[in-house]
């Protein structure tokens, strides 16, 4: 007998009556002029106004701060906003007055990793999956291709010092990591942060350079201002030195002391200060420090949440190396480029770890804030965006004000789903008995730990990337140039355009 399905019915499952419907919505800010038309018809017309009355800004920009968030998807974004003031309070970026949306695949895949975006988005090639500062001649681990200097590409943070702007990273990886590695690096793999992984790859460390000796000793690395982030392992010997903090060996096999021969290698009466604690940091005067290297633990920055948690008080903040930064490079009266990189976004994604990625993402907005109001709007260019996406899902039918981080209703089982979940990724095993092929009931797990991880649709170790567009949010001089929809690798040659470096177009050469 063949079952007819009405289309009443079929909406009915498009659109159910939700099971918590009766529960009451969490009052927001506006709530009882939300509940108007004129509220509505008002806030409209203020935007359309707002927008009416937009003109573009062609200053040339002297400075140019470039803000990535790793792995912040549309999803990710639209949680944080919810976590850090509600449906209806912007994060600070979003409230740019320009839009856009870049492809990010790589040349060789069609979702991407941070190595290959990072090549696209600072040197405005595209390349291979997992190489940084080549084009796509160069496959991945191929030690001679690498070596090739034709087949390398410089980046927008060279271009700005060959404009006699000055340069800097911060981030809150290591800096040597994929992302902050695309200013400087040149390597057919990304986790050759060492010369021990050189090797463990079968290539000689005598000829090809690792990340981290290219840090010190490359072609652009040397001329950084500043350097902000984690990853001293990458730089010191496993057997022979100790670390500064813990005591224990570094990564490296070559019995070398980078951090040192960093120190040692800059001109006679160059000032180079390392730090590795907040303090110091902060003790810093912009105006008698040449150049700055800050590495604060022996890999990736703390999460925000485990600073918190465990009162790590000489961790300092994205926000405090932001603002440590842009002082020491406003000191250059021909501007700066700036690379900031919320990187943790990312790792917390991967562990299916959504608090993490959320927090992370809301520090990320901190920071950008800061630099807004730091730097005007007339000689600043600020550009924000992301490497990548994630396979993190921000569904159901969650009731307006309900926490994130909580349940959206119940499944056909009869059991909470959460309003966060994953597409894949090691947060499988934490929520399905395997041995019974049923969800387990996440009203019986501890949901209030940092790490918490969340429900995966199918089980890997680490869960994969997304390879949707990413948004792009520009305000400053030009930023009306990064709307529309258009390749990752054309970023570095707009914000090139507007700050009047680099062998492209520029503004002031029309």
């Amino acid at each position: 007998m063949r079952i007819v399905v009405s289309k009443y019915d079929s909406d009915k499952r498009y659109h159910p009556r939700l099971p918590d419907e009766n529960v009451p919505v969490k009052a927001s800010r506006n709530a009882e002029q939300e509940q108007t038309i004129e509220y509505w018809r008002n806030q409209a017309k203020a935007t359309v106004e707002q927008h009416v009355k937009r003109t573009e800004n062609t200053n040339i920009a002297k400075n140019v701060i470039m803000f990535l968030g790793d792995g912040m998807s549309i999803a990710t974004v639209a949680l944080a906003r919810i976590h850090a003031g509600g449906e209806e309070t912007p994060l600070s970026f979003e409230e740019f007055p320009y839009i856009g949306m870049a492809k990010t695949y790589c040349v060789d895949y069609q979702v991407p990793d941070s190595a290959c975006t990072a090549t696209a988005y600072l040197t405005g090639v595209k390349g291979n999956m997992d190489t940084i500062g080549v084009n796509a001649q160069v496959k991945v681990r191929d030690c001679e291709a690498g070596r090739n200097r034709s087949l390398h590409t410089t980046s927008i943070g060279q271009w700005a010092i060959d404009a006699g702007k000055d340069s800097g990273i911060v981030t809150t990886t290591r800096v040597t990591h994929a992302s902050p590695a695309g200013i400087y690096a040149h390597t057919a793999y990304r986790d050759w942060e060492d010369d021990f992984y050189v090797k463990e790859d079968g290539c000689d460390p005598e000829l090809v350079d690792d990340i981290a000796e290219q840090l010190v000793y490359g072609e652009t690395a040397p001329k950084l201002r500043v350097i902000l982030g984690g990853g001293r392992r990458e730089f010191m010997d496993k057997d022979i030195h100790e670390d500064y903090e813990t005591g224990k060996g570094g990564y490296r096999s070559d019995g070398r002391h980078l951090i040192n021969e960093w120190l040692r290698n800059g001109p006679v009466g160059e000032n180079r200060t390392f730090v590795w604690k907040r303090s110091d940091l902060l003790a810093v005067d912009p105006h008698r420090t040449d150049r700055l290297l800050g590495m604060f633990e022996p890999g990736h920055c703390a999460y925000n949440l485990d600073k918190v948690d465990n009162n790590l008080d000489e961790e300092p903040t994205l926000s405090e190396m932001v603002d440590k930064a842009t002082d020491i490079l406003s000191t250059n009266p021909n501007g700066f480029f700036l690379f900031v990189e919320g990187g943790r976004i990312d790792h917390g994604h991967h562990d299916n770890q959504a608090r993490y990625a959320i927090d992370e993402t809301v520090e990320f907005a901190k920071a950008i804030e800061l630099a807004r109001n730091k730097f005007s709007e007339e000689d600043t260019l600020i550009v924000v965006t992301s490497d990548h996406s994630h396979s993190v899902s921000f569904a159901g039918y969650p009731n307006r004000g309900n926490d994130v981080f909580g349940t959206a209703g119940n499944g056909r089982d009869g059991v909470p789903y959460m309003t966060i979940s994953y597409a894949n990724g090691p947060g499988y095993k934490k929520h399905i008995d395997a041995d019974a092929g049923a969800r387990l009931d996440v009203r019986q797990m501890d949901r209030s730990k940092s790490n918490f991880a969340f429900p995966a649709m199918l089980p890997k170790d680490s869960e994969t990337h997304g390879g949707e567009d990413v948004a792009v949010y520009a305000s400053g001089p030009w930023s009306h140039l990064f709307v529309g929809s258009y390749e990752q690798n054309v970023l570095p040659h707009m914000m090139a355009y507007a700050s009047c470096i680099g062998n492209g177009l520029k503004a002031c050469k029309p």
